[in-house]
């Protein structure tokens, strides 16, 4: 069967997702897309302006086309349809036949028909490419104005803002979001919007668009007002894009809309419409899970199965520039004889409000605007019509007796219950998950794909994955070990609380049995987070891993490599002949590291405090390469040598490695500086990234490469320098703090609740109250920092450490190298015999030499 797809938007693509996981193999499948990119996230569309690329909103696999019966055709626009030949007309020229047709053309952007709409420097927010349309032009633009205050204009706002725009929106409704909130809600948004700096207009309808005296453009609105700007954006609704579906004669709706049944079938049963574009009983649906859920539909009557699309709930929860807003159901208790209880702080910013049946059992619906914690538990009990309690006030009333306050247990949710209406991810599903081994949200993740479009359903998913695990008796405290029964994070505040500088104090007072492979490093590392003593300590040595015993990091065949830190991977001509000097004395091979290094390979054991003590007198000093700890600052030169650098990433570069050397850490820690968004430091592949701006700094937090590479995000914008270090002193103190064991900072930032937003408000917003403790407890390990490979040289007891017998200083024989490429390499097996061994030198006792084979 031939199926022509016109659309590839994310209802489109999903419908694609739907066709092939149910195992079609009788499909010939054409996709027809008139962007010049396939399907991307348009829910996190304003996420370009913080620095998500195209390819990271992109929600196509690599190689989901490379598939037979599949063909995706990009910059390709349907421009007719022939129901009586069953074929449709491309931009390209071709005609192409089908047996069954899908629309999911989407939707267009409403621009009011305003004398000057078509001004240049005047957008629309809808795709990619007018996104970067708009960044060009917000590079030479002080000022922008969103025309429309709804959920789209207000995203649409904090992508200017995050150009750097003074930002104005103009709404023609006497509210913000007046479709989704109340008059009070809408006021208290309204509110919280203004105190970021944002101006806000509402009543105001724009009758004419001129040249500008303090901008490009001058609205004129109604009552006689004006506004300057130098560039508008509208985003005032969008209308279906249904004029294909006109031209061929299917029916449409009075006000527009494909008319659909319950099967997403249009007038025409081998046409179907889903998304935007469809009018299902009179109603277009203009989020993104109605959407899916219609794709789920039309995949499964395309494949002969039966299904039905029976509407979708219209609640939605949102974080506009910083502020939560959540709508459910009946907001505006429009229902006959319905009641509402409202609650506002005006001091803190929050409104909520209840509406409920007039029997006082059935929740309708409610608003929350500036804090939204309850919406997950709120939703459920008006999905599954849960009876409330007797007084449901309670529910978003703040409680102060240090009570939790009342609350719909996941346990009463029925198994049917969609968690995640996006994906249409039931609590059955969730718990087979859970059963199946996905205990952790980013396997459930994986596996369900619950909380992977909008996010909104993650900590309900977080609370049913804990019930589902204790249910099955599994742990859902995160244990360390079975020496002790706390995470590492409890471990970590049991010891700076209890000012416990020892494992055996540890195990004495909080443990069991002596400890294990796991529990023992792990320890180490908080001591030396908490108290930043010698890792080499006599109490502290036997708790190292092999690497930290030693230094350095152990090879393949039992050597070691040695790197030392070059800062910002800045390094005299002089350092660099004292390195290669002493990678030629003691043969060993050199190579430059993707961290700016430079690092030398096949080093003794017995060999080590030697090198060190050479390195030391050269000026270098350890580059813990061999830690879970800070690794490097990579950096550009950036404006000191770069025509296109606009600050001096060197210099910056330089300072955060020497303030953060040496702090230890749950997993190793990378940063990266750029003097320009030209990236050259990769700044955004790093747990920390900061990029020069020509009003600051931007800082990127949680990215990293390796196996499962992660783009990291914006966390903040056009910092000051000593905002920018504040800020960085205590994320990484509270990832310090918080993290599991060998635990990413990317893959914390997945796993932990309420995810960057809640982030950004403990280390930006202070919501803990402990910034200034972060600070303080970064600033005394600045303090005390010192040079292990020193201390470890100095100190004859850690020195006689350094041998590979414990009763003999003989050097390790079996630690075979040959020559290739003019450097040393570790002999392979069947070489140790064939090839003459390379000679290097051995140090059998300080200050005496000699070469063995």
């Amino acid at each position: 069967m031939k199926l022509v797809v016109i659309g590839h938007g994310m209802v489109g693509h999903r419908l694609l997702e739907c066709l092939l996981e149910s195992g079609a193999r009788d499909l010939e499948i054409t996709v027809l897309c008139e962007e010049p990119r396939p399907a991307y996230d348009r829910v996190h569309l304003s996420e370009f302006f913080a620095g998500r690329s195209a390819e990271d909103l992109s929600l196509v696999p690599a190689g989901f086309f490379e598939r037979d019966g599949l063909l995706l055709r990009l910059n390709a626009r349907a421009v007719a349809i022939d129901r009586a030949a069953k074929t449709v007309g491309v931009s390209t020229g071709e005609v192409l036949p089908y047996d069954k047709l899908v629309l999911a053309t989407g939707s267009y952007p409403f621009v009011p028909p305003v004398p000057g709409s078509d001004r240049s420097d005047c957008f629309v927010y809808r795709t990619i490419d007018d996104l970067e349309a708009m960044r060009e032009c917000g590079a030479r633009s002080r000022s922008g104005v969103v025309i429309g205050g709804g959920l789209l204009g207000l995203e649409c706002a904090k992508a200017l803002r995050d150009l750097g725009l003074q930002t104005e929106v103009v709404e023609f409704a006497p509210r913000l979001m007046a479709v989704q909130v109340d008059e009070a809600g809408g006021r208290m948004l309204r509110d919280r919007i203004e105190e970021l700096g944002v101006g806000v207009h509402t009543q105001k309808n724009t009758v004419e668009i001129v040249d500008g005296e303090t901008g490009r453009h001058r609205l004129r609105f109604a009552d006689g007002s004006q506004l300057d700007t130098d560039m508008i954006v509208f985003s005032a609704g969008i209308r279906p894009r249904d004029e294909l579906a006109r031209a061929c004669g299917l029916d449409v709706g009075e006000r527009g809309g494909i008319v659909v049944d319950d099967g997403c079938r249009t007038s025409d049963p081998d046409i179907h419409a889903i998304g935007e574009c469809a009018l299902w009983q009179g109603r277009i649906f203009g989020l993104v899970a109605p959407g899916y859920e219609m794709a789920r539909v039309a995949a499964r009557r395309l494949l002969g199965e039966e299904a039905s699309f029976t509407g979708a709930d219209m609640s939605t929860k949102l974080k506009l520039m910083g502020v939560d807003v959540a709508s459910i159901g009946d907001a505006h208790g429009s229902t006959p004889g319905s009641r509402a209880w409202q609650y506002s702080d005006e001091r803190r910013k929050i409104y909520k409000k209840l509406v409920v049946s007039d029997c006082g059992k059935q929740l309708l619906g409610a608003v929350m605007v500036g804090d939204a914690a309850e919406y997950g538990s709120l939703l459920q009990t008006m999905l599954n019509c849960i009876e409330l309690p007797e007084a449901p006030e309670q529910l978003i009333l703040p409680r102060f007796d240090g009570q939790a306050a009342p609350g719909l247990g996941v346990d009463a949710l029925p198994a049917g219950a969609q968690i995640c209406s996006c994906n249409n991810v039931s609590k059955a599903a969730i718990c087979e998950a859970v059963a199946g081994g996905a205990t952790s949200i980013g396997a459930l993740k994986r596996c369900t794909k619950a909380g992977t479009s909008c996010g909104g359903c993650v900590p309900l998913v977080t609370q049913l994955m804990k019930a589902e695990m204790k249910k099955q008796g599994l742990a859902v405290d995160n244990h360390l070990c079975e020496h002790f029964a706390y995470s590492r994070q409890q471990l970590f505040h049991l010891v700076r609380v209890g000012g416990i500088r020892s494992f055996d104090e540890l195990l004495h007072r909080h443990g069991k049995g002596l400890g294990c492979d796991v529990c023992k490093p792990v320890a180490a590392s908080i001591f030396a987070s908490c108290w930043n003593d010698f890792v080499l300590k006599a109490e502290h040595a036997g708790l190292q891993d092999s690497n930290d015993y030693f230094l350095g990091n152990i090879q393949k065949d039992g050597s070691y490599s040695v790197v030392p830190r070059m800062p910002g991977g800045e390094v005299t001509p002089d350092g660099l002949i004292s390195v290669g000097r002493i990678a030629k004395k003691y043969g060993l091979y050199t190579k430059i590291t993707g961290g700016q290094r430079v690092d030398l390979f096949g080093a003794r054991v017995e060999q080590l405090p030697a090198i060190w003590e050479e390195l030391i007198a050269a000026g270098f000093e350890t580059g813990h390469a061999y830690g879970k700890s800070l690794r490097t600052v990579k950096s550009c030169v950036g404006s000191t040598w770069c025509r296109y650098g606009v600050d001096d990433s060197v210099g910056l570069a330089i300072e955060l490695e020497n303030r953060y050397k040496g702090l230890r850490a749950p997993h190793k820690i990378k940063l990266g500086v750029s003097g320009c968004t030209r990236e050259c430091a990769e700044a955004q592949g790093k747990d920390v990234g900061v990029i020069a701006t020509e009003k600051g700094w931007n800082l990127y937090v949680c990215g990293n490469g390796g196996m499962k590479p992660r783009h990291a995000e914006l966390f903040a914008s056009d910092l000051d320098r000593a905002t920018l270090i504040r800020y960085i002193d205590r994320f990484l103190m509270f990832y310090v703090r918080t993290a599991d064991r060998l635990q990413r900072t990317s893959t914390w930032r997945e796993n932990l609740e309420g995810g960057l937003d809640y982030l950004k408000a403990v280390v930006i917003d202070d919501s803990l109250s402990i910034g200034a403790e972060l600070e303080a407890d970064m600033q005394r390990l600045v303090d005390s920092y010192e040079c292990e490979w020193k201390r470890a040289v100095e100190d004859p007891s850690t020195r006689r450490r350094f041998r590979h017998f414990v009763n003999s200083d003989e050097a390790d024989r079996n630690i075979v190298f040959v020559e290739e490429r003019g450097q040393i390499r570790p002999a392979r097996a069947g070489e140790r015999a064939k090839t003459r061994p390379v000679r290097i030198p051995v140090v059998a006792k300080a200050g005496i030499q000699e070469n063995v084979r």
